[in-house]
């Protein structure tokens, strides 16, 4: 059985995308093969936007946000929305990390979000992110994906440790072990020429008048090795590494498994598998030239960092990102006549120009994408029995009665017109009453917004462990059910109306 081609396409995007800097930049590069232009929050979009059009931003090239604007858009019209995050459970590579003990190098790392731990124990780790690089008089981003092997937390012998539990302490027990320090105290030391011209270096630079520096230099904050290994992968010099934001994270690639190729096995499905159904849902909208000729709304992706740790961020699902958008794209007038192809112009604010943004806040709807909980077979008493999701059945609609999820019934009716029309099976999930429920960026959207928000996801086993596994055949239902809806949300919205 060959392995379905959209989920092969998935393994690739995970492959690309270690950090949400990368996962920003594996859409970006998506959106311009399939015509969207960028554009910039800084700059005015006065002379830019025009119906018919695709366009897309990024915040902290972390947060990404793309849209198309339907010919016969008008102020105050619909927004049919998917957004998802781009940020997964990883550790972070500390601002100070250099460390050393027992003779072994190692590198001081941090937490981010709510990790299964010890699944990161005796894993191949290597390091990417991003790189703040001194360019002339400016400071510019490059990415970084070291595909080489550096790092290993060693998990300690059963010998020395009988209990059966494994709760490692995330402050003394997860740092990785990256080289040995007699190595790097030896380098050179039998070549008197290596060691004269580094001496004769000491010598310059104490006899140099020394530049003030706020910050303690970077080689005294993080181990050479680490900064020659950056400087390398970026055809840089170490002097030109300023700062970095980096992240650890399995060079073992993401692939597809089981007896008929029906899995994911792979980091970071929660939620590059929702980012990547979101952005290819988006394209694959509008990949019809037409597609847009009899569009009234505007279709948009966005893709939040930081929601793994609340989303209360400059680039997350709180912060202004999406009001502000939204406020601008809402005032936004079509075209004048049916034949005609205006650019976007000022619009006053008397009449009905003064509420356009809150009629298209009450005209709009936002789809939450993020991963849902498969049913365990080894723990299958954990799941309430008539909401069980299984692998490959469909995307998952999640509910939860205190609102963990904004999921209602009009939005569950929406939702199924279009797995109708897509011709895609929908599953239900309902965490038990004697079980915590997690939440996601629908429902704090909802409130900021006053929009009708539904949350979902497909679903997945091993949630925040270093390697995930997911369903081929879902990649594809949710790419599915994202185009419907896209496609179909400015006929639907009047047919389900709830005031």
């Amino acid at each position: 059985m060959a392995p379905n081609p959209t989920a092969l396409d998935f393994v690739d995007f995970v492959n690309a995308s270690p950090t949400p800097f990368h996962a920003v930049q594996s859409a970006a590069k998506r959106f311009e093969k399939a015509g969207f232009q960028l554009i910039r929050e800084r700059d005015s979009w006065a002379s830019t936007l025009r119906p018919g059009g695709k366009y897309y931003l990024t915040r902290n090239g972390s947060s990404i946000v793309a849209f198309t604007i339907g010919r016969k858009w008008r102020p105050g019209n619909a927004v049919a929305i998917v957004g998802a995050h781009t940020d997964s459970p990883c550790l972070r590579v500390k601002p100070v990390s250099k460390k050393n003990s027992s003779g072994f190098l190692q590198i001081g790392v941090e937490t981010y979000g709510g990790g299964i731990w010890h699944s990161w124990f005796d894993r191949d780790l290597s390091l990417a992110g991003r790189v703040l690089v001194r360019d002339g008089d400016n400071f510019v981003q490059k990415l970084v994906k070291v595909d080489k092997p550096l790092l290993r937390i060693p998990t300690l012998a059963i010998h020395l440790h009988r209990q059966s539990n494994f709760d490692p302490n995330k402050e003394k027990e997860l740092f990785p072990i990256a080289g040995l320090a007699a190595k790097e105290l030896n380098k050179g030391a039998g070549n008197s020429a290596d060691k004269a011209a580094q001496e004769k270096e000491k010598k310059e630079d104490e006899d140099e008048d020394p530049e003030f520096t706020p910050l303690s230099d970077m080689k005294e904050r993080h181990h050479p090795q680490v900064l020659d290994t950056i400087a390398s992968e970026l055809d840089i010099d170490v002097a030109a590494i300023v700062d970095f934001e980096l992240v650890l994270y399995d060079v073992q690639k993401s692939c597809i498994g089981g007896f008929n190729d029906e899995f994911v096995f792979s980091p970071r499905l929660d939620n590059l598998g929702m980012t990547y159904c979101s952005v290819e849902g988006l394209i694959a909208s509008v990949k019809d030239d037409a597609a847009l000729d009899n569009d009234t709304t505007i279709r948009l992706t966005v893709c939040f960092d930081h929601e793994e740790i609340g989303s209360q961020s400059a680039q997350g699902a709180h912060s202004n990102l999406m009001p502000a958008v939204i406020r601008r794209l809402s005032v936004l007038p079509g075209n004048r006549d049916a034949n005609s192809d205006q650019s976007y112009e000022n619009v006053g604010h008397e009449g009905d120009d003064a509420t356009a943004y809150e009629q298209t806040c009450s005209r709009s709807f936002l789809i939450s994408a993020d991963m849902a909980h498969s049913v365990h077979p080894n723990y299958a008493e954990k799941y309430e029995p008539s909401h069980s999701p299984a692998m490959n059945a469909g995307t998952v609609l999640k509910i939860n009665a205190n609102q963990r999820y904004a999921t209602n019934s009009p939005g569950i009716v929406l939702l199924q017109e279009c797995a109708r029309s897509a011709g895609v099976p929908l599953q239900l999930f309902v965490v038990r009453n004697d079980s915590p429920c997690g939440s996601t960026i629908g429902p704090g959207l909802a409130a900021a917004l006053g929009m009708r928000t539904l949350d979902l996801g497909n679903p997945q086993l091993s949630m925040h462990s270093i390697r995930e596994t997911g369903g081929t055949e879902d990649v594809g239902y949710a790419v599915r059910l994202f185009a419907d809806f896209f496609q179909n949300y400015g006929t639907l919205e009047p047919r389900i109306l709830v005031d």
